[in-house]
């Protein structure tokens, strides 16, 4: 069996073109003619490769890397082997990003499943259907009545979007994943598996059973948004759910009826928003935050992974718990709570008589 490539590399650089591109002045000595080929993981890179470091746990790793090329925080620029060349940069993330995105657009998102472009055999679009030149639609994907999207944009097999469904352009919409009352805006992509615009979770309750609310809002995303894997975005009851311009939200995450995300958002694995809640600009949720609805996270605020919220948080708090509550106090509390036990622990083991 032969060894496969998922994301072939599109192209290659010289060193002096990797600092040109992040706007890092090369250090005396370095070539810039040499060549960089890939980009890999300080463990793993070869004499080719260009890898990155901006944290203290793979200090170790970068002693024994054998990478060409390192782009580096200033505090770690003076391990970095004599052997490699350092490059120093405030921000070495970002720029190893953008240096992968050279070499691996295809990994930036969602391709063909079936590597086709135009309409595949297999695929069913409705006859009202408006598709733009260059939109790919993969086999069994189906697109409803009425239905309009943008060019570039890729629909991977078996995935579905409903009637009237707006989807602008450059967009990718993963396999098996579903689209329904939703206006949806460029550049967006939507993993396998997403779910987008189905029913609210609405019922009039009371002792003799309960009454379903018909959800007649609908969801619009806006532009360079990101929706991980099996995520589900349920449309507005009488109000839009709205996922704001810039949000990054992980796999598995739940976003309630009317729910209102602001711009640049970051939304981890397995966070729950019930109905109507409003969550500001540059808000961060760790995974598994549970959030009460009708409240408000405020702009830039930040809640620790598997926090229970269930109140207003303020702009730019960290809050952190269940309940949640401000960092700090929640950090004081479970300092003594874990004293507390302690001490009750030698009490216990204090002999009697």
């Amino acid at each position: 069996m032969t060894e496969p490539v998922f994301f072939p590399i599109a192209t290659s650089l010289t060193l002096g073109e990797v600092a040109s591109s992040c706007g890092i002045t090369l250090p005396d000595g370095a070539d810039p003619s040499r060549p960089v080929s890939g980009a890999a993981a300080l463990e793993t890179a070869g004499a080719g490769d260009l890898a990155y470091m901006d944290n203290p746990k793979y200090v170790e790793a970068l002693a024994a890397t054998a990478a060409g090329a390192v782009l580096i925080s200033p505090r770690f620029a003076e391990r970095v082997p004599a052997s490699v060349v350092a490059l120093v940069t405030p921000t070495p993330y970002h720029l190893f990003a953008r240096i992968l995105s050279r070499f691996f657009p295809s990994a930036l998102r969602p391709q063909s499943a079936f590597a086709a472009q135009g309409v595949a055999p297999g695929a069913v679009v409705h006859a009202t259907a408006v598709l733009e030149p260059g939109v790919t639609v993969d086999p069994g994907a189906v697109i409803g009545p009425g239905a309009e999207i943008g060019a570039g944009t890729v629909i991977s097999a078996h995935a579905v979007i409903g009637p009237q469904v707006r989807i602008g352009r450059d967009c990718a919409i993963g396999a098996g994943a579903s689209i329904q009352a939703s206006l949806i805006g460029n550049r967006v992509i939507i993993h396998p598996g997403a779910r987008i615009g189905q029913d609210g979770f609405g019922f009039a309750m009371s002792p003799k059973g309960h009454m379903k609310v018909p959800q007649i809002g609908r969801v619009i995303v806006q532009d360079d948004v990101e929706i991980g894997a099996n995520s589900c975005i349920d449309r507005g009851a009488s109000r839009d759910t709205v996922i704001g311009e810039g949000t990054k939200i992980d796999n598995l995450v739940q976003v309630g009826h009317n729910c209102v995300i602001g711009r640049h958002c970051v939304i981890c694995a397995q966070v729950g928003m019930a109905g109507s809640t409003t969550l500001e600009d540059f808000a961060v949720l760790g995974g598994q935050v549970g959030l009460a609805g009708h409240l408000t996270i405020g702009a830039g605020a930040q809640i620790a992974a598997q926090s229970g919220v269930a109140g207003d948080v303020p702009r730019g708090a960290r809050f952190g718990g269940y309940p949640a509550q401000p960092a700090l106090n929640w950090a004081r509390e479970s300092a003594w709570l874990k004293a507390a036990v302690a001490r009750r622990g030698r009490k216990d083991e204090t002999p009697k008589g």
